[in-house]
Formats: structure tokens, sequence, C-alpha cells
């Protein structure tokens, strides 16, 4: 017989081991000796032993699931009970069952992690609704439309939740977008009609612009070009590729128009800066007139230079008044002259100033003897009221001798 601490081998070649339940048979062996008997059955414990040990690290390392490692477990506890092994039984038993309590540990661990994913997700799924459903009433249809379908992609990498909750949060989802969807294909369909007047809105203006483009009627053609422009902003945008062809034909209209107009008008520029130039000869030597000594030859040179004046032609607005301003002041002149000069020969005009002046010294004389009576008689206060009057006669005498004077005495 042969035996080792945990097994040994009985004269019959039965294999037995020890057990905290005391021995149990392994099996029987008659094809050797009873060391290689067991050496044999000790093998198979260290099978055992590597496989528990391989068990025990999926369990730790993987992500081997509770129902898997439990049916391992229940297969290598099989062979353990079935003492088909020679060594520490007991010790694998213990192994075993701290592996069943490590993957119930696990489960736990994972339910609970499934719970948490489950309302994370949850919460995930609501806010992805909850900004769907506010994105629904935006009118930032690219924006909006964009995000959109970037919010299915982030559902489509979230895990499922309960049946019931998942369809009900999906179909608030989905009708968020459908609506969003309607509203955008209404507002296009929208911007296509409003586009399509503008279209013919448009049509008419390039058609107008074009039958323009050869007016010579510079003012009134370049005025309601102003104002073919105006209602062209106002008709709005039409269709891109129509709206590019009708402003290219538009715009092409008022260029043949203006460019025209620029040429007739640098050609009429070019002749009023000639004409300045003339006038302002003519202004040169209408001022030489001034001061007037000899007022019948003034008058005629001036009547000569402005016959001259009036057959130049236009000159440059912003400079009219200044060269115009020229002549008129020497017209002024003239004129004052003129009046000066029919005042000095005119006789009823000399008889009036003539007589008015002897009217004027006869009440100053006048005055002056009341004032000298007044005195006398000791009326300071009538003298000095009829002093103050005397004042005003006065001034008027000086003034009508003035005048007087301008008749030649």
């Amino acid at each position: 017989m042969s035996s080792d601490p945990w097994g040994r081998v009985d004269e019959t070649g039965t294999v037995y081991v020890r057990t905290s339940d005391g021995e149990q048979v392994v099996g029987s062996w008659q094809a050797g000796t009873p060391e290689e008997a067991l050496a044999y059955f000790e093998r198979k414990y260290e099978g055992l032993v590597v496989e528990i040990g391989l068990l025990e690290k999926r369990v730790r390392t993987t992500d081997l699931s509770a129902k898997d490692a439990q049916t391992a477990i229940d297969h290598l506890r099989t062979q353990v009970d079935e003492h088909h092994a020679v060594g520490d039984l007991d010790a694998l038993r213990v192994r075993l069952d701290k592996l069943v309590e490590t993957v119930e540990s696990r489960r736990e661990e994972r339910k609970l992690q499934k719970a948490k994913q489950a309302d994370e997700a949850r919460a995930a799924k609501d806010a992805l609704v909850a900004e769907a459903e506010q994105l629904a009433q935006s009118d930032q249809w690219r924006s909006a439309g964009e995000r959109l379908r970037a919010l299915v992609d982030i559902w489509k990498g979230l895990p499922r939740l309960d049946r019931k909750s998942d369809d009900e949060l999906w179909h608030r989802f989905s009708h968020a977008r459908s609506a969003f969807s309607k509203r955008r294909k209404a507002h296009f369909a929208s911007l296509d009609a409003q586009r399509e007047d503008a279209r013919k809105v448009k049509e008419k203006l390039v058609s107008e612009a074009e039958s323009l483009s050869k007016s010579t009627d510079w003012g009134p053609t370049a005025a309601r070009y102003r104002e073919l422009m105006a209602d062209w902003k106002a008709a709005g945008r039409a269709q891109r590729e129509a709206e590019d062809d009708l402003w290219n034909r538009f715009r092409g209209a008022q260029d043949v128009f203006f460019a025209a107009r620029s040429e007739v008008f640098a050609e009429r520029d070019a002749e009023q800066i000639e004409n300045l130039k003339l006038k302002e000869e003519l202004a040169d030597e209408a001022e030489k007139l001034v001061p007037v000594t000899d007022l019948k030859a003034a008058r005629a040179a001036f009547r000569s230079l402005n016959e001259r004046w009036e057959g130049v032609g236009h000159v440059p607005r912003d400079a009219r008044p200044k060269v115009e301003g020229r002549m008129h002041a020497v017209e002024r002149a003239l004129q004052e002259a003129e009046e000066g000069e029919w005042r000095r020969t005119n006789p009823e005009a000399r008889a009036r100033a003539a007589g008015l002046t002897g009217q004027l010294q006869a009440a100053v004389d006048k005055l002056r003897e009341q004032i000298d009576a007044a005195r006398a008689a000791g009326n300071n206060a009538k003298a000095d009221k009829l002093s103050r009057e005397l004042e005003g006669r006065q001034a008027l005498l000086d003034q009508a001798l003035k005048g007087l004077e301008e008749f030649g005495g």
C-alpha cells in the first residue's frame, strides 16, 4: 500500500482521497505502481487548481457574465465533488465558494451600474427631447436643422431604456423633429412664392430700365432710374439664378444710360469751363467802369459787355453766383450813379428841396426867437422845452441843406 498527506492506494489498487468528511474513493488503478496512481490523480488535482485559477482571473479581469461564471463554477464544483483527484479538495471548495461570492458581488455591482446607466440614459434622452422640442420652435432653419440631425446621432449612441419609456421619449423626439420640418417646409414654400412674386416685379423693372437706356432726357430719366432702384430694393429677392440674371440686365441698362449721360456732361462741363473764363474776362472789363466818371459812356460800355455776356452761355453751377455777382455789383454802381445824376438835374426835386429847406429855416429862426423871449421873461422851463424842439428841427434842416447841395447849391 502507498500513501501521501491527501490520499492513498490500498492493496486492491483502489485510490482514496482524504477530505473533511473522511476518505472518499477516487478510483481504481491497475495499470502501474501505487506511486504512479497517486501521481496521476495528483496531476488531475493540479489541473483543477489551474482551471479554478484561470476562472478566478477571468471573473476578476474580464466582463464575463455572472451566468457564464456560475456555469463554469458549477462544472468545476462537480469535478471536485466527484473526487476524481487527489489533493486538498476542501481548499478548492472554499475557493469556489469565495468565487461564487465574488460573482454575486460583481452581479450586484453590474446591476447597480446598469441602473445608473439607465438613469443617465433617461436623463440624457430627456435632455435631448427637451432641446428638440425647443428647436422645433426655432426660425434658425439651417443651424436648428443641423443640431436636430446631430441629436439623432447622439440618441443612437445612448443605451435603450425599458421599451415603454424609450418609445414614449422617442415619440416626443420624433414629433419635435417632424414639427420643425413641417414649419421649415411651410416657410420655404412661402419664401419660394415671395421670390416668384419678386421675380415678376423685377422682370417689369428690367423691361422699363432697358427701354430707358437710350433716353437723352437726362434729368427725368435719371430720376426715374432712382425710383426704379428704390422699387427694386422694395421688391425683395427673387430665386438666386433669376436674381443674378435680372440684376445684371437692370444694372447693364443703367450703365448704358449713365455712361452716355456722363459723356455728354463731360463735354458740357468742358464748354461751361470755357464759358466761365469768358465771363470772368467780361467781369474784369466791367469792373474797370467803376467808379463812374462818365455815366453815358459807362452805360454804353456796360450794355455792350452785357450783350456779349448773354451770348456766352452757361457756366458751372457752383461758379455762377460769384461771377454773376461781380456783374451785378457793376450794374448797381451804374444805377446809383444814374439816380444821383437824376436828383441833381431834376428841377421839381430841386424846387421841393429848396422849399423844404426854407420852411425848416423859418421854423428854426422862429423857435430861437421864442426861446430868447421865454428866457427874457424868466420862463426857463418853456425855454428848455423849446430848445429840445429846436434840436430836432435843426437836425432836419441840416439834412435838407445837405440834400440841396447835391443839386449843386
